[in-house]
């Protein structure tokens, strides 16, 4: 929890006796205890902070100066102890942890993190997380193990953007795009594993820093295989080969194989239609409103995900608390949905697909190829559509793709964080990220009142003006949707079962796959017995 002076940090509940690990002869990377087979759907285009890597945290090659519990608390990591901030909290200052080496063997100084701080924001660097850290004006070293963070704002929620991963400040010395940075695929980190080697396109090798500063990993080297399609990865989990990968809730339970366990972990992470505004159908209000009317989303979570889920109808989960608005919803209602596209003039064509002076309401929505259940879900989403005369055409297509064709096109968007409101809420829906970042509002939604809503929130020092100014900015989105919001979803993992001590069910984030789910926190597990 947050408060005006500082951070309450939690205690890490005890480990218990379930996770991935010694196992059968038959998987490649299991038999000695002191190492791990693991296969992600996912593969990161770059291993530099500066660029989004481990941007909510989970990057075992890197510490922040906080790091995420595991649940929705904040913990000091390369910080001594929590952050203390000014009564106007606009200035934070941080007691750094002392006696840290980086991987290349150099020490870790307050010079490091002015450095890649600075390099966050200044537009030489050309950081594409900069947009995150807009509020920060200067960084400063008060000493070898202090720096000082002053905001242009006050901003409550200053702790959850301590999480990036530090570099060497020699790295950074030259002023340079991040683009060309060795950094993106030599990492240089105090985290608690060092990358052995990265065969693109093929897998990852990470060995135990036995200098870590939180302590040697047992689990001494860790094989992450990439492997994108959902079902190959199940195909040969099944047969063996791994002793973990993430799946679509329903392929995880039809694994069935003796000795793995299927998890599903509670979640931020949203799944949602991002409509383009500049579309004439998509763009029109009560286009956008009739689409939330007629998405089934309780269906979607019991067909698509296993009841591994739950609706969502804007960026704030339940778990949120007092700043989840309860009365922001919408209902299944398809009649209500034809009604208003009736009274906006939006009417049946021949073929059934409604039009307005000579405007089909019919547009594109994206998905990533490689990802199944937004496949699912768009396919989903565009029945639903489809029943009440809106044509919406499905394009699979690869990341790369993706920016050329936001300005025009819907897209399935994922995000979230359990650890502040901020970060998801406001780059979905503010009107200033626009053009800052791909999927920073890449539908070009705007509402003042949402805007004001979100920056009051931003600069409100106290707890329960703060939650009700985010719960006033869910009532004015609903008001006049941007998006389709359609589940927050849980995160399913198959993992062997027994050979180890340590695992413990997290709240995640949109990250996932194998830098987070059960070995979010891989370097305290041990050898069960």
């Amino acid at each position: 929890m947050l408060n005006r002076r500082g951070l309450l940090i939690a205690v890490p509940v005890a480990l218990t006796l379930l996770g991935a690990g010694c196992a059968a002869p038959t998987s490649p990377g299991s038999a000695d205890p002191g190492s791990m087979l693991l296969a992600d759907g996912f593969e990161p285009e770059s291993l530099n902070p500066l660029l989004g890597y481990g941007a909510e945290g989970a990057a075992k090659f890197y510490d922040g100066l906080l790091a995420f519990d595991g649940r929705t608390e904040l913990r000091p990591a390369l910080a001594a102890e929590a952050p203390q901030s000014s009564p106007d909290a606009k200035t934070w200052t941080v007691k750094l942890r002392e006696g840290v080496r980086f991987h290349d063997g150099t020490p870790f100084d307050a010079e490091d993190v002015v450095a890649t701080y600075k390099a966050a924001i200044d537009p030489a660097y050309a950081s594409t997380i900069s947009s995150d850290y807009d509020m920060l004006a200067e960084v400063r070293a008060l000493d070898p193990h202090t720096v000082r963070f002053d905001l242009k704002i006050p901003y409550s929620a200053w702790p959850s953007k301590l999480v990036l991963g530090i570099v060497p400040n020699e790295k950074l010395a030259a002023p340079q795009p991040q683009e060309s940075s060795e950094l993106n695929t030599k990492p240089v980190g105090t985290g608690p594993y060092k990358l052995v080697e990265w065969r693109q396109g093929d897998q990852m090798t990470w060995e135990g820093n036995a200098d870590y500063w939180g302590g040697a990993p047992a689990i001494g080297k860790i094989t992450v295989v990439f492997a994108k399609d959902d079902n190959t990865r199940a195909q040969r989990l099944a047969s063996g080969e791994f002793d973990g990968t993430v799946l679509p809730p329903v392929l995880a339970e039809s694994v069935g194989r003796d000795g793995y366990r299927t998890v599903h972990h509670n979640t931020a992470d949203f799944r949602s239609i991002a409509l383009p505004n500049a579309h004439p159908a998509a763009g029109d209000p009560a286009v956008r409103k009739a689409l939330n009317l007629a998405v089934n989303r309780e269906g979607m979570i019991k067909a698509l995900l296993g009841g591994h889920g739950k609706p969502a109808y804007a960026p704030v989960p339940e778990s949120m608390g007092a700043n989840f608005e309860p009365a922001a919803r919408f209902a299944f209602d398809p009649e209500q949905a034809k009604k208003l596209l009736d009274e906006a003039g939006w009417r049946p064509g021949a073929d059934g697909i409604r039009e307005r002076g000579g405007v089909p309401a019919r547009f594109t929505v994206m998905y990533f190829a490689d990802d199944s259940l937004r496949k699912d879900l768009a396919t989903a989403f565009a029945s639903d559509a489809k029943a009440v005369g809106i044509q919406v055409d499905l394009a699979g297509v690869d990341r790369s793709a993706v920016a050329a064709r936001i300005a025009n096109e819907g897209i399935v968007l994922g995000g979230g964080n359990p650890i502040d409101p901020d970060p998801q809420v406001y780059n979905s829906l503010h009107s200033s990220v626009i053009g800052t970042g791909t999927y920073n509002n890449p539908g070009q939604y705007r509402n003042a009142e949402v805007d004001a809503a979100l920056d009051g929130a931003r600069q409100e020092l106290d707890p329960a003006k703060r939650a009700e100014l985010y719960r006033q900015a869910q009532r004015a989105y609903v008001a006049d949707p941007g998006l389709v919001y359609l589940a927050f979803i849980d995160h399913s993992y198959v993992m062997r079962d027994g050979g180890w001590t340590g695992y413990q069910p997290p709240v995640e984030p949109h990250t996932h796959g194998t830098t987070w789910g059960p070995w979010w926190n891989v370097e305290a597990w041990k050898p069960q017995g």
